[in-house]
């Protein structure tokens, strides 16, 4: 009897620094999950649930965040880099180590990170880098 792979177990079983380009995870059940330091490339994640995710490590270029539930989520030494994280929750994140930034698209302001209107309540931020983020700052 097969069982039906989800998105989920899916991302769950890549190896260390897989890469995933344009791919759609929107509004999808990903809570809890550990990911191994993938590498997205203008994935999409809009609206999905990834509360107590364990994405330390985890690269994001150019992808879509908008409206994700990240409340909790480990999210260390992550890197966001044109990214789109509009009204995304990141309470009580830890994002201790990551780093927001932008892409050279060679057309500015295209290629930068928009943190507008996140949630960062309890958030940790140490060592929190920023270059050129939309809608910073933000008060906690």
């Amino acid at each position: 009897m097969d069982r039906a792979v989800t998105a989920k177990g899916d991302l769950a079983s890549r190896r260390r620094n897989a890469a995933l380009q344009r791919q759609s995870f929107d509004g999808g059940d990903l809570a809890s999950v550990r990911l191994q330091q993938l590498w997205f490339t203008r994935c999409s994640f809009r609206g999905a649930d990834l509360r107590h995710a364990t994405l330390d490590g985890c690269h994001f270029k150019l992808c879509d965040l908008r409206g994700a539930n990240l409340r909790g989520a480990s999210l260390r030494g992550v890197s966001m880099a044109g990214c789109d994280l509009t009204g995304a929750d990141l309470r009580e994140a830890d994002l201790t180590g990551a780093r927001f930034g932008q892409v050279r698209t060679g057309m500015p302001p295209h290629g930068l990170t928009n943190a507008t209107g996140i949630q960062l309540e309890n958030a940790v931020l140490r060592d929190l880098e920023l270059d050129q983020v939309i809608g910073w700052p933000i008060t906690k």
